[in-house]
């Protein structure tokens, strides 16, 4: 019996590996499409489809920038130390497969979706050897590098998507709204904006200007904290709260990871977001030292979505970031 049981798993496991390969050789298909030659962020040369039908995005930016130029991908990861995807795309991304966890895509998963096309960027810090793999399905292309600005890794997931037009249009209406944002500051012209993750019961975080709001704020004009601006080991960096004053600035958006439940349209005023920021601020004010903050003191603390703000993201993520700018900064525009 137990040789029996022994040969059946043998048996099951070789089956399911020979299911494997044979998605591979029949999955991305590009065989049966027109294919152009293109060349990634990192130097890889590769053959992609013209018109992707079956895109696999495996980090928030690409997930963002096929969202923006209205392609659902059929399968993607979820968001940086979420359980979910990306709170704040969850509202557009219905019948998307979830491939496994940033960094750590599930191979099989994403051979079972037949892609025609697989997107990465430097968020997701695939080595050469998971890139090899990915490859033996569908053409993957590294869109940009990590601490790379996300208008970059848009622009050239526009490119490898076939829709590089429509990506630069949206850019355009993107510089036009950070023009009329700048021309209505007002009193908040030479306001000092401070970004802060706090991670439940963790040190908090000072986010930089190299992550995708920071460059949001840095497009406007907006001045930072001295700690926060210009680049660092990393474009998040944790605060000891023997340095709590490190978090302070005139404004300070404050976010949380893993709040799940984001809105459809893009918005940071959605209950579950809020709440997970609030909830986190209501830990924050208890920290010794947080009370003194200048920010704190005259309540120009804003909870925002740190799926958003403190994030990797992408053209998606910066309307929202430009979103909440707008509402707390800015006089409303002339109708």
């Amino acid at each position: 019996m137990r040789v029996r049981r022994t040969s059946h798993r043998r048996f099951v496991r070789l089956a399911a590996a020979a299911a494997v390969v044979a998605v591979a050789g029949c999955g991305g298909s590009t065989d049966a499409q027109t294919t152009r030659a293109y060349t990634d962020a990192t130097g890889r040369a590769m053959k992609v489809p013209a018109e992707p039908k079956r895109i696999v995005a495996l980090s928030e930016p690409t997930l963002d920038a096929a969202l923006a130029l209205g392609v659902k991908p059929v399968g993607t990861t979820l968001g940086r130390g979420q359980g979910t995807i990306a709170a704040y795309l969850q509202g557009r991304t219905k019948g998307i497969e979830s491939v496994g966890i940033l960094a750590q895509p599930n191979i099989e998963r994403i051979a079972r979706l037949r892609p025609d096309l697989i997107l990465s960027d430097g968020t997701a810090t695939l080595d050469d050897a998971t890139l090899d793999k990915l490859e033996r399905f569908a053409p993957t292309a590294v869109v940009g590098r990590n601490g790379g600005h996300w208008r970059t890794t848009f622009e050239n997931a526009a490119d490898v998507m076939g829709r590089k037009d429509e990506g630069a249009k949206l850019l355009k209406t993107y510089d036009t709204r950070i023009a009329s944002i700048r021309s209505r500051l007002g009193a908040n012209r030479d306001a000092t904006i401070s970004i802060v993750r706090w991670g439940g019961i963790g040190l908090p975080a000072i986010i930089k200007e190299d992550l995708s709001a920071g460059s949001v704020l840095k497009d406007i004009g907006l001045k930072r904290p001295p700690a926060q601006s210009g680049r660092g080991p990393g474009h998040t960096v944790p605060v000891s709260l023997e340095n709590i004053e490190y978090l302070d600035g005139d404004w300070l958006f404050f976010g949380s990871l893993g709040a799940g439940g984001g809105a459809a349209g893009g918005t940071s005023d959605t209950p579950a977001d809020l709440q997970s920021a609030k909830r986190a601020l209501s830990y924050a004010a208890d920290t010794p030292g947080f009370r003194r903050l200048k920010a704190f003191r005259t309540k120009r603390i804003v909870p925002v979505d740190g799926s958003v703000w403190t994030s990797a993201g992408g053209y998606l993520a910066e309307q929202v970031v430009l979103n909440d700018i707008e509402r707390t900064l800015a006089t409303p525009a002339k109708q």
